[in-house]
């Protein structure tokens, strides 16, 4: 399969000159560009995805747990990137670009403080760990996608800021119905008591029900999580076309997969 390959380890130094030149074109996220004349745009694009990577000496999770996710939480991490992504285009718009020694929006600072690594932000290292338990999986256990997926769903339902409706299409299907039921039903900001691990309940930085105030919504945004095994150690060939056809959908948030102590986020 012919690839062209940009990560954030090439990023950090802005080197792409290695990155194939192809006469096909380039996908991300429903962005089509050409390798000969938008190479700035490619970059500026990979470059405004948010990058959630392994960490140490954050707040014990659940007081006397884990002070570090370091070999147990990459497809946590991935999961966070993931809804990053849907995040940053329910608020920012997939348009929006992150520059350098500019001033960012107020929105933008809302998202990242939604993945901070404290136990109240909605979707931190520490609520996906703790919410995990209720999945089967001990805090410092490694996570599948599929895991991953449920416990982002039920820690959406706090975070009424972006009223996300979160479905996960199990058995590879999607039924419409329940779709637009899903989408339909409002979501009531929840107290302090209802929030898994946060005493001073806010909503990604704001008092309880401050930010929605005057701001009804007959249909709320969604996230469409369909777990798949595309192949038993490695991707079957057979699905890789399907597959890179998902990253020219404009709605895409792209793909999560790996295996213990290896995961992956991919956008294009």
């Amino acid at each position: 399969v012919s690839t062209a390959t940009l990560t954030y380890d090439t990023l950090r130094f802005a080197e792409y000159e290695d990155f194939p030149e192809t006469s096909e074109p380039v996908w991300i996220l429903g962005r089509k560009y050409s390798i000969f004349t938008e190479k700035d745009e490619i970059l500026s694009d990979v470059a405004s995805r948010l990058w959630f990577t392994y960490r140490k000496n954050f707040p014990a999770i659940g007081g006397t747990g884990p002070t570090s996710d370091t070999g147990w939480g990459c497809m946590l991490r991935c999961g966070q990137m993931i809804f990053a992504q849907a995040l940053v285009c329910r608020h920012l718009g997939r348009d929006w670009r992150w520059t350098q020694r500019k001033r960012q929006p107020d929105s933008y600072f809302s998202v990242l403080n939604a993945f901070i690594d404290r136990k109240d932000s909605y979707y931190s290292i520490h609520q996906i760990a703790q919410m995990g338990v209720g999945e089967g999986k001990s805090i410092g256990q490694w996570y599948g996608p599929n895991t991953v997926a449920q416990v982002l769903k039920k820690l959406a339902v706090f975070d009424t800021w972006s009223s996300l409706a979160v479905h996960i299409a199990m058995d590879n299907t999607v039924v419409m119905e329940e779709i637009r039921r899903l989408c339909r039903t409002s979501v009531p900001c929840a107290g302090a008591a209802a929030f898994p691990a946060d005493s001073d309940r806010h909503c990604n930085g704001f008092p309880a029900g401050a930010e929605v105030t005057n701001r009804p919504s007959p249909w709320r945004p969604l996230v469409l999580l369909i777990p798949l095994r595309l192949g038993l150690t490695d991707i079957n060939e057979a699905y890789v076309e399907t597959l890179k056809h998902c990253f020219m959908m404009p709605q895409s948030l792209g793909v999560i997969g790996g295996k213990p102590n290896s995961a992956h986020y991919f956008i294009g």
